[in-house]
């Protein structure tokens, strides 16, 4: 009897051990799954710069998350104003700091990014770039907690040749001017090195000639995604090739916006259809949008800014509490392997010249 009660003390004993032991591994596994538990996630948005447009709308798609996420996520946002190197300074201040538990970058120069990931790599926390593609994914790929958002370089431009094809069988006799059946056209391009500023001006192209259009370029001009260097260039363009230009395609909608500008100088794009060339930008803007509407603009294929933060955030915050990137999402990467590509939205067009 005495042997059978010191049995079942010593079977207590290991029961209430074992319950223990399994209560303090579900103590740790918790931990591991809310890595920040008990306060905000607190995220520093690196942004290329302000000035431009579609970044300001990435800003606001990420305010939006945060209201929607009230205690889960903080965003801090940081303008580099196109400066690399105050972007650089940026990433380690915040570093330095400790305060981030992810960071969000809107590359300013390409040539940046191995810096940039060798140095968040030594902190050891996510960082999830977006928008602006490196040159080369091998840098991303050379730290386990990095990852890409963007798009596809060749969809934007794919979609642009394909409305001003539609444009052009429709109304081929007042777009072309001289009757030759070629669409003679200028192209306004970002930075020579962007990858998207790349597709975009080839495959805009190769799209047209694809649906049996040809097309003879008038000029070509690096404008850096911006309006006023846009307004600048076709000022002079105009000056010099007023009456060849027949169609302008610029890689996005500030750079159309400024073209739209100089123009009106000398008496086009005020809404009257027979004193109208026809210019496509991409991104989908609320201005572009605007000026599309009003028969100014001819069109625009819109980039999904709300839907390019909520991937960056998604994925960032699978990262930041220890589970695989695309847990419990519908996204998948493409053949890098740690890039996620956003659609376009098909595109938009007045129907009108």
């Amino acid at each position: 009897m005495r042997n059978s009660k010191k049995i079942l003390v010593l079977f207590t004993i290991m029961v209430m051990i074992i319950n223990l032991l399994l209560n303090s591994n579900k103590v740790v596994a918790n931990t591991k799954l809310t890595a920040t538990e008990g306060r905000p996630v607190r995220a520093s948005v690196l942004l290329r710069t302000l000035e431009d447009p579609y970044t300001a709308l990435l800003k606001q798609s990420f305010e939006e998350i945060q209201k929607n996420n009230q205690g889960n996520i903080e965003f801090t946002f940081y303008d580099c104003k196109n400066d690399q190197s105050l972007q650089n300074r940026n990433v380690n201040s915040i570093l330095n700091a400790g305060n981030a538990d992810i960071i969000l970058l809107n590359l300013v120069d390409l040539t940046g990014v191995r810096t940039i990931v060798d140095r968040v790599k030594e902190k050891n926390i996510p960082l999830g770039l977006f928008n602006i593609e490196p040159l080369n994914m091998e840098t991303v790929k050379s730290y386990s907690k990095a990852y890409f958002v963007g798009t596809n370089p060749a969809e934007a431009g794919i979609l642009q040749g394909e409305l001003l094809s539609s444009l052009w069988n429709k109304d081929r006799t007042i777009i072309d001017k001289n009757g030759d059946n070629i669409m003679q056209y200028v192209m306004l391009m970002g930075p020579r090195n962007n990858l998207e500023a790349i597709g975009r001006t080839k495959y805009s192209v190769l799209s047209i000639n694809d649906a049996g259009i040809k097309t003879e370029e008038i000029a070509l001009r690096v404008c850096n995604w911006e309006e006023n260097l846009a307004k600048d260039a076709m000022d002079a363009l105009f000056l010099s090739n007023g009456n060849k230009i027949e169609v302008i395609i610029s890689n996005n909608d500030a750079m159309a916006i400024g073209a739209i500008e100089a123009l009106q100088k000398y008496g086009y794009n005020s809404g009257d259809k027979n004193r109208t060339i026809p210019i496509v930008g991409v991104d989908g803007i609320p201005k572009a949008i605007q000026l599309i509407n009003q028969g100014i603009m001819t069109g625009s294929v819109p980039q999904d800014a709300a839907s390019m933060a909520e991937a960056t955030y998604l994925i960032g915050m699978n990262l930041v509490n220890g589970r695989p990137p695309l847990d419990g999402t519908s996204y998948k990467f493409d053949d890098t392997g740690v890039a996620v590509r956003i659609p376009y939205k098909g595109y938009i067009s007045n129907d009108n010249i």
